[in-house]
């Protein structure tokens, strides 16, 4: 009997959508009032369900009848952009199942909502091509392996910690799927298998963004959106990430170093062939690493360094850093002396290789429309908030935990997480007579930790960058998942006494 192949990942988001449309005929709709802050106006727009838009002045009398304990100059400076949650608000309201035409339609509107990063991701895409066709890489990747010669773990220690201090930081994570095509080769060369560059620079941005310090999009906006100063906790969060991310690399380095000695004991041993034939350079080769191709091979470095530069400390997104490549691929290519007809054919072909993660990315997007428009989130939330009260402090912590875990598969933005519960759940804190840094802690930790395997994050995309399935990826990961999981259970309940 054959054995029954693991679905690609696009046919996993497509059954866990369909999942996602089910859940919307069973879960009852209800929302939960939200505010915002109007910068035009000055002054708050509080939205009903079903019910139009309500000004009302931006003070602090209007947080406190409201019971949201924010204070106010944070709306005003900008700290929180984003519709919150109005605590003791929600409601059911008519269901809103997703029935066949919306299932059929989700992959389409997810796509078009991905556009950035589709488009970035494309772009990438044609500037690895345009760098391919100079050469670079190939001399630069010899020369590489060479040095590193006896000392390869080393790739191992810098590039998953230097990932882990971008998420940590500045929440590096949907940019890191530029770094696959470039570090790939690099492992390969240094007789690795394709797991170990994958698990390198996402397990690095999963375990940065799980014990994140001072990343705007989920610590200092949840910090915010449950009243406290972003620096409350910062110390144990310090503590964790330093663990964490030391476990992660020991984990890592121990899988490395079994293949490289049994290179029959790799996970991914069937697709080493086609690994090796997509990515794999020769090391042996005896170009010559030429003052031309050096300044390629620097321009190339500098998209990055600026990219890095500008999301950290200029606010750009996805069409400043999609642009950045672009600019850096025409460079490229001038200075490789690429002819304008032969470099538009090279450019389309690499963004054609990677037109399958931009799909996977838009699709992954589109089961977030449907639970959206099923407006089964907030349901699910209420839920959560009535079954933990009463709980023991220190259970409720670790159930709160597990719970956040669940929500991210709903709404895997970590942004878009903080702004729709902390107002509802950090208030809980109180009552358990404990800090609300605790409750942001049980949010980045619970979310972080499934990111590790969360289908409706960028697992999939990243691991079609790789060629690697799903089923594979879980195999490797899940003893970690567990490892981090108790770490973090007993640190949650140290925390709570």
């Amino acid at each position: 009997m054959k054995k029954i192949k693991f679905p690609t990942a696009q046919t996993i988001l497509l059954i866990i959508a369909a999942f996602a449309a089910l859940l919307t005929w069973l879960i009852p709709a209800g929302k939960y009032d939200t505010l915002q802050y109007s910068k035009n106006s000055q002054s708050f727009v509080i939205q009903q369900s079903n019910a139009d838009a309500k000004n009302l002045p931006a003070t602090s009398k209007t947080l406190e009848k409201l019971n949201i304990k924010i204070p106010l100059e944070k709306f005003t400076n900008g700290d929180i952009w984003k519709p919150i949650s109005v605590p003791g608000t929600y409601r059911e309201l008519e269901a809103a199942p997703q029935g066949l035409a919306a299932f059929l339609k989700s992959p389409i509107k997810g796509i078009i909502e991905a556009a950035d990063i589709i488009f970035l991701v494309l772009i990438i895409g044609g500037l690895i091509g345009i760098m391919n066709t100079t050469g670079a890489f190939e001399a630069g990747i010899s020369w590489l392996a060479k040095k590193l010669k006896g000392h390869e773990y080393w790739l191992i220690i810098l590039v998953t910690s230097l990932i882990a201090l971008g998420g940590t930081t500045f929440g590096l994570a949907e940019e890191t799927i530029a770094f696959y095509p470039i570090l790939i080769p690099i492992f390969l060369a240094a007789k690795y298998d394709g797991m170990v560059p994958l698990a390198a620079i996402y397990i690095g941005t999963s375990v940065g963004t799980m014990c994140s310090t001072v990343n705007p999009f989920s610590t200092i906006i949840a910090s915010d959106a449950a009243g406290i100063n972003w620096t409350t906790g910062l110390y144990g969060r310090i503590f964790m990430l330093v663990l964490c991310t030391t476990v992660c690399i020991i984990y890592i380095l121990r899988y490395a170093s079994k293949v490289k000695a049994h290179p029959e004991k790799s996970l991914v041993f069937e697709e080493k062939a086609m690994i090796e034939s997509l990515f794999g350079t020769n090391t042996e080769t005896t170009r010559a690493l030429t003052p031309r191709l050096r300044l390629i091979l620097l321009v190339f470095a500098l998209c990055f360094i600026v990219m890095i530069i500008g999301v950290s400390q200029l606010d750009w997104w996805f069409i400043e850093m999609t642009t950045v490549f672009l600019v850096g691929a025409i460079l490229i290519g001038v200075i490789g002396k690429i002819k304008e007809a032969h470099f538009v054919e090279t450019f389309v072909s690499g963004a054609s290789d990677l037109l399958g993660v931009a799909l996977i990315i838009g699709i992954a997007r589109g089961v977030s429309v449907i639970m959206e428009d099923g407006m089964i989130s907030d349901t699910i939330l209420y839920n959560i908030t009535q079954a933990t009260s009463g709980l023991h402090k220190g259970v409720f912590a670790n159930i709160l935990l597990l719970a956040y875990s669940g929500l991210s598969f709903f709404i895997p933005s970590s942004s878009g997480m903080a702004v729709l519960t902390m107002p509802i759940m950090s208030p809980l804190a109180d009552t358990f007579g404990f800090g609300r840094e605790v409750i942001v802690n049980c949010y980045q930790y619970g979310m972080g930790i499934f990111s590790f395997l969360n289908p409706t994050g960028l697992i999939l995309a990243s691991l079609a960058m790789v060629k690697i399935g799903f089923n594979k990826w879980l195999k490797f990961v899940y003893p970690l998942v567990i490892i981090l999981t108790v770490i973090t259970m007993i640190w949650l309940t140290i925390m709570v006494f």
